[in-house]
């Protein structure tokens, strides 16, 4: 089965298969995308380290892997000093929630 930037069967069960909720928590999933990302980009590096940690979470609770991962790799990067680093991770978390908010965006217009 191939990768999707949402893992459906996760969210099925973390909501109970509650299709109203999972739909509501994919919506505050994709406004958490562009807060914290703005934080990432810009905010100090406590904000930062904070920022990339929530979206950590809140990935994970969704099934957005990718995201996940790629805020894991950023949050690792930012909390060991490593910025240069961080700016790559940075771009690798970018996309991962681009498409995530792709696909969440795709689900609601089959909704």
């Amino acid at each position: 089965m191939p990768q999707t930037a949402i893992d459906l069967v996760h969210l099925a069960r973390q909501t109970g298969g509650d299709h109203e909720l999972e739909r509501e928590l994919l919506a505050l999933f994709s406004q958490q995308c562009v807060r914290h990302l703005r934080t990432i980009h810009g905010g100090d590096e406590r904000a930062r380290i904070e920022a990339a940690h929530t979206l950590k979470g809140a990935a994970g609770a969704v099934g957005a892997w990718e995201v996940a991962e790629a805020a894991d790799r950023m949050e690792r990067h930012l909390g060991g000093g490593q910025s240069s680093l961080a700016e790559q991770a940075m771009d690798a978390l970018a996309l991962a929630a681009a498409e995530a908010r792709d696909a969440i965006s795709r689900l609601d217009c089959a909704a």
